[in-house]
């Protein structure tokens, strides 16, 4: 299978809580034989931080506390209902910000309606504000983490009559979820450390490395593979996700990306809130990439 495409929902915009706005860009997004949507997730942003921002020089993120962030999962299940085979993906969602049965829950009946269409992309999280006011405590996320990936493909996948589960955070006996997801619901792992690229290898169906180059990225993915690879996975079967610009990407580019170990590219949008603006941008980079729908 070649280079998939998807296009991050553009949250600098002000506008994806607007549901006319959206439905133009998604259905655009369809007819232009883009892969999937990205929705990304800050449950709450917080105007004053004292967190850095690991993937801007300056520290900080490039988006005002103001603007509107909708959940994620809420946002993918109102475009489901406006497309028809979109893919549908987080990226990434601050996994530590939720109990993972709720999020099991909502993923698997959003998979479900949308037709098997979700893929979840979650992280660890770098905003140490919004993981403490969800309830979370920030230093022992990563180990949060990992179990909540265990819980939600347990209670996927596991027997039909409940699962049981008695872990460091979190604690059931006997539950059924239903509905459970149209298959298996690919879980990928984002970030940019040597322990996310370890969290991908035991737990994910991929990796979203983020804000780093080539070698770094080739450095992630082996340690990704290898991982897999000990704990008795499939390493070579696992997705690598990388992040580019629609006005720059085109198709030279992405075979450089390809050559590199990616198997998608997600782009990223300006602050574009005309709409037509927005469409045009969309339409060049998928005539530049040889798309179709």
């Amino acid at each position: 299978m070649g280079m998939k495409f998807a296009v991050f929902a553009p949250l600098a915009s002000g506008l994806t809580d607007d549901p006319d706005w959206m439905t133009l860009f998604a259905r655009h997004l369809e007819a232009c034989g883009f892969e999937s949507i990205v929705v990304a997730e800050h449950t709450v942003m917080v105007s004053r931080y004292t967190s850095v921002y690991p993937y801007d020089p300056s520290g900080r993120v490039d988006i005002d506390p103001r603007c509107p962030v909708p959940d994620p999962l809420d946002l993918l299940a109102f475009l489901a209902g406006r497309t028809d085979r979109l893919g549908l993906a987080t990226g990434v969602l601050v996994l530590p910000n939720h109990h993972p049965v709720v999020l099991a829950k909502r993923a698997a009946t959003v998979d479900a309606l949308s037709g098997g269409r979700l893929r979840l992309c979650v992280g660890v999280g770098w905003l140490k504000e919004e993981v403490e006011a969800c309830g979370a405590e920030f230093a022992s996320r990563g180990r949060r983490s990992d179990e909540q990936l265990q819980v939600m493909r347990m209670l996927w996948e596991g027997p039909t009559d409940g699962v049981s589960h008695h872990g460091e955070f979190f604690a059931f006996q006997d539950a059924v979820c239903r509905p459970r997801p149209r298959a298996h619901l690919p879980v990928h792992i984002g970030g940019h450390s040597r322990a996310a690229a370890l969290r991908a290898g035991r737990y994910g169906d991929g990796f979203q490395p983020l804000g780093v180059g080539p070698e770094r990225l080739g450095e992630l993915v082996s340690v990704m593979r290898d991982e897999a690879t000990r704990v008795g996975r499939d390493g070579a079967a696992l997705e690598v996700t990388v992040g580019h610009q629609v006005g720059k990407i085109d198709a030279e580019r992405a075979a450089r990306l390809a050559a590199n170990g990616a198997d998608r590219v997600v782009l990223a949008m300006p602050a574009v809130t005309d709409i037509d603006e927005a469409r045009d941008m969309l339409s060049g980079c998928a005539a530049r990439l040889g798309l179709a729908p």
